[in-house]
């Protein structure tokens, strides 16, 4: 079988010139011993909105290597008895879950896996769309269904993968009831993670949102006894700009990227039993079938890669989600 490098450049065309909106897609966990309190997130649960008609588990794999005939399609090459399948995806923890599959999972699958690393959560969804890529692997459901209904694309989740927490930090304050009243908090600017951040906030007993709200915003606040202001930046600089703030909502993979252990650092973390948040292996709708893809979905919820998470990953800041 042969072996495709991983590629840690963006691709050209609309890879290159893709706005950098990012919009983070991780799921949570607590278990954190210096956190105030676990977020008990699970009646939030109802006010994300419906996965349901985006998501789809892969067709059962077959056992053994896959049949290429039949299996190219758009950011899938086949050459011998192999199918190459590109994916974008986060750095971390995405490409890291993805480089090892590779190196470890897929000999005599009849797969190999082309990587993009994409430090931007936009590109990974317009180049699926355009047909750069064949899957893409760094979004919540939360995420792809706002994609979804803003941008039209034809997409569906076939596998669920991992967990990671959005944690409340501060670099001032070691307390949530520390925050001053006033204090300025620091959010990811995307629709989909504005709400998991006040909703995040709401759990820590910081502020009361609209219940009836699917992607509350600030006008939705029914009560903030602290007076506390919100400032909304792009999900790559929250934890960047949390210097300048009392506290910052920051997701899973920002954090991790930040040198962050939401275990040890987060002063509230979401809880990882039954997340809304698992970040899935999202494909063309037209494509979740294909046998190539559901053999990728199948590695992806493996007994051998849930071992290779949970002893990587020891303080639970990445959890497998099967």
């Amino acid at each position: 079988m042969s072996l495709t490098i991983t590629r840690r450049s963006a691709l050209a065309g609309g890879l290159a010139s893709a706005v950098a909106l990012t919009l983070a897609a991780c799921g949570g966990k607590s278990g954190s011993s210096s956190a105030d309190s676990t977020a008990s997130a699970a009646s939030n649960a109802t006010a994300v909105a419906s996965e349901a008609p985006f998501y789809a588990a892969a067709t059962a794999a077959p056992t053994g290597a896959v049949d290429v005939s039949g299996v190219e399609t758009k950011g899938i090459t086949v050459s011998g008895d192999t199918a190459t399948i590109k994916i974008g995806a986060s750095p971390e923890p995405h490409v890291t879950i993805l480089q090892w599959v590779q190196d470890n999972l897929t000999k005599g699958t009849g797969i190999s896996l082309d990587i993009v690393s994409i430090n931007d959560y936009q590109t990974p969804n317009s180049s699926l769309n355009d047909g750069s890529l064949a899957a893409n692997f760094y979004q919540t459901p939360n995420f792809l269904q706002q994609q979804i209904e803003d941008k039209g694309y034809d997409f569906t989740g076939i596998a669920k993968v991992h967990i990671e927490p959005m944690g409340l930090y501060s670099s001032t304050v070691k307390s949530v009831k520390d925050i001053p009243d006033g204090g300025t908090i620091i959010l990811n600017n995307d629709p989909a993670n504005t709400a998991r951040g006040y909703r995040l906030l709401e759990t820590a007993g910081l502020i009361k949102v609209d219940p009836s709200v699917a992607l509350p915003t600030d006008v939705d606040i029914t009560e903030n006894s602290k007076n506390l202001k919100f400032k909304t930046v792009d999900g790559a600089q929250v934890a960047r700009s949390m210097a300048d703030a009392d506290a910052a909502c920051i997701n899973g993979n920002y954090a991790l990227e930040a040198g962050l252990s939401p275990k040890d650092d987060a002063l509230v973390l979401e809880p990882g039993e039954d997340s809304p948040y698992a970040n899935e292996l999202v494909v063309r709708t037209a494509d979740k079938d294909n046998a190539a893809l559901a053999k990728l979905a199948a590695l992806l919820n493996s007994d051998e890669l849930k071992k290779f998470i949970t002893e990587k990953w020891t303080d639970e800041s990445v959890i497998a989600a099967f």
